[in-house]
């Protein structure tokens, strides 16, 4: 059982989607103390939702994992953190997360774990979680990256082994409940949505956020490929998303939409930027992004040169070093 505490406000709210993604920011409401971390708290028959204890400038009030599932048999989406997580990273921090998971599937058999994609604060629950109940792993492939650089895998969870990795439009099925595999790479390269077909609700992981618009961090993170996988989610139907961070969206395509145009302005900013002389990813950063979260700047970073690698590829951009140019 867990204690009772004081009434609470939820997470859920109402999103209603700006026509243009909002910049990342702060969203935390009100006293850390007052959020339900650690807590069942069911936001739809089939659904419930456990907050972990990891609240940070890239993780909101902290990731949102789901219980899916009313009857003899559940599934878990996105386990989340582990453990105390990577000292210095509070978004890795996952201290008595997988025990507040079992609490909320009590009697009931877990059947499958789900991971949207394998970043620290997404999939490393997943192993305890199998260690505990003995349910398999399902989802998303394992991410190793090929790099020749620096190594930019810091963020990502190297002891995920998924038991099966799911394609898109794979269906698993319980009591009562059908979920599909949506495949959404951009973000990473593995991303998967999952779609709750009885409801028509779509759990987003970091693809699409109410809160935040995702960082696009190359060379993993593909802008191309992130534009298509929103487009892919525009030309859907489902009625609402639930990501892994922040507020439940209600309604989907209109934030979809303004994401769209979100990421086309930021390309034409980049563009400006260009013709203007300015010729640096940080230097871009700041005359792009004002106001920004200092904490945030690195992630800015990443999604500015998302897009440069993108315009690129289609031969608009050059790059000499650090040094970028419109193309002749």
């Amino acid at each position: 059982m867990v204690a009772p505490r004081p009434k609470q406000p939820r997470l859920r709210g109402t999103m209603t989607a700006p026509e243009q993604a909002p910049e990342p920011a702060s969203p935390f409401p009100g006293d850390p103390a007052t959020w339900p971390t650690g807590l069942s708290d069911r936001v739809e028959p089939l659904v419930r939702r456990v907050l972990a204890p990891n609240p940070s400038p890239y993780t909101a009030t902290g990731t949102q994992t789901y219980v899916i599932g009313a009857g003899a048999d559940v599934a878990v989406i996105d386990p989340g953190p582990a453990g105390t997580g990577k000292a210095g990273h509070a978004d890795t921090n996952g201290d008595g997360h997988v025990e507040a998971i079992l609490r909320t599937i009590g009697d009931a058999r877990l059947v499958a774990i789900l991971c949207t994609h394998t970043h620290r604060d997404h999939s490393p629950a997943a192993t305890p979680l199998k260690a505990a109940t003995g349910a398999p792993i399902i989802g998303c492939a394992p991410l190793v990256l090929q790099d020749d650089g620096p190594r930019a895998d810091a963020a990502f969870d190297p002891t995920y082994q998924p038991d099966r990795v799911l394609t898109d439009g794979e269906r698993i099925t319980g009591d009562g409940w059908t979920i599909a595999a949506v495949a959404t790479p951009g973000h990473t390269s593995n991303h998967l949505c999952y779609s709750l077909v009885e409801s028509g609700a779509l759990f987003t992981g970091d693809h699409v956020m109410g809160w935040s618009t995702s960082v696009v961090s190359p060379p993993d993170g593909d802008m191309g490929a992130y534009m298509a996988s929103l487009q892919k989610l525009y030309d859907r139907e489902d009625t609402v998303y639930y990501p892994a961070h922040g507020p439940a969206v209600t309604n989907p395509r209109q934030l979809v939409r303004g994401m769209l145009g979100h990421r086309r302005q930021r390309e034409a900013q980049v563009l400006r930027q260009l013709a203007a002389g300015v010729d640096r990813i940080p230097a871009m950063v700041k005359a792009m992004y004002k106001g920004l979260d200092p904490r945030l700047e690195g992630a800015a970073g990443r999604s500015v040169l998302a897009h440069l690698l993108e315009l690129q590829k289609q031969g608009r951009v050059a790059q000499a070093g650090e040094q970028w140019t419109a193309a002749a």
